[in-house]
């Protein structure tokens, strides 16, 4: 089979494609013919950062073509989604049974890698911030591939009005087009009336000025892998709070409320209320291109690779 690696830190250019042999499932896991595969900033950032290469995992989608020992509830020809830590670009990989999650009739398998990886993020992050009807929101990121469902949730789940920010006023009609009220860009000055909750997917020095963007009592919901810091100072003075959102943790520590939202994604989905956008799609050999999409920040949704 093919699959994409690297071999020292660095940019799009660092990755090849290689042959290597099918994997065989272990305890646990199935093993995936991938149809469909997600491209992540989390995944680019690692590729750059100065460390062991890993392998490429993330969200993939396709057909379950072999069980590993002791799995049940799974039978080959099954169409399934999930997260693989292993290698995902590639024709074949191992998901863990824990990660998986079927693929309803009628929808793609790029779709299902636009939504439910992605949409756990978004619908993790929305619940962290405690949202009431009628607040105010801000997602930054809003077009990304996770942004992008934040906004249509924050809508389902009431907001009174939200505001996107992004970096590049050229996504403002993409965004706009999900139904956000206003839109702003990263280098203004003032980011417009406050808001009740944030939910922060850059991080760094934007952290900052999205706390300051909230009301008072308001809630920012950090799950960037950006990194920064908010001065105590800042929280003080209007009763602010900042809570992390990691989705790793929920499908490892609470699988009931992991396997909840991934099904209240699919109900939305099917009802017409939550539509995943795709910016491109990529052959698994031409994954540097799609690595410099995202590195540029020019996706408006989702990133695939089509094996």
């Amino acid at each position: 089979m093919r699959r994409v690696r690297y071999e020292r830190s660095g940019g799009p250019e660092v990755l090849f494609l290689e042959e290597a042999p099918v994997p065989e499932p272990g305890p646990g896991e199935l093993l995936v013919r991938v149809e469909a595969a997600g491209v992540t900033l989390p995944v680019v950032r690692k590729v750059r950062e100065p460390r062991e290469p890993i392998a490429l995992g993330g969200e993939i989608a396709g057909e379950v073509v072999a069980l590993g020992e002791g799995v049940t509830g799974h039978a080959p020809g099954d169409r399934v989604t999930g997260l693989v830590f292993g290698h995902g670009y590639a024709d074949y990989a191992l998901l863990h049974t824990a990660m998986a999650s079927p693929v309803p009739d009628g929808a793609s398998a790029v779709d299902a890698v636009a939504l439910v990886r992605s949409g756990l993020v978004a619908l993790g992050a929305l619940d962290a911030a405690r949202p009431e009807p009628g607040e105010a929101a801000l997602v930054t990121a809003a077009a990304s591939g996770v942004g992008h469902l934040a906004v249509q949730l924050a809508r389902v789940r009431g907001a009174g009005r939200i505001v996107g920010a992004v970096s590049d006023s050229r996504k403002a009609g993409f965004v706009r087009g999900l139904g956000v009220d206003d839109v702003i860009t990263y280098d203004r000055q003032d980011w417009g009336e406050p808001v009740d909750y944030a939910l922060d997917a850059v991080g760094g020095e934007l952290l900052a000025p999205a706390v300051q963007a909230l009301a008072p009592h308001g809630r920012l919901v950090a799950y960037s892998s950006g990194g920064g810091t908010v001065a105590a100072h800042d929280l003080l003075t209007g009763a602010k709070s900042v809570v992390g959102f990691q989705i790793a943790l929920i499908a490892r520590g609470r699988p009931d409320l992991y396997e909840a939202w991934r099904r209240e994604l699919w109900r939305l989905y099917a009802a017409g209320e939550l539509r995943p956008a795709v910016h491109a799609r990529f052959a698994l050999e031409d994954a540097a291109l799609a690595h410099a999409v995202i590195e540029g920040r020019g996706n408006l949704g989702k990133v695939v690779l089509i094996p």
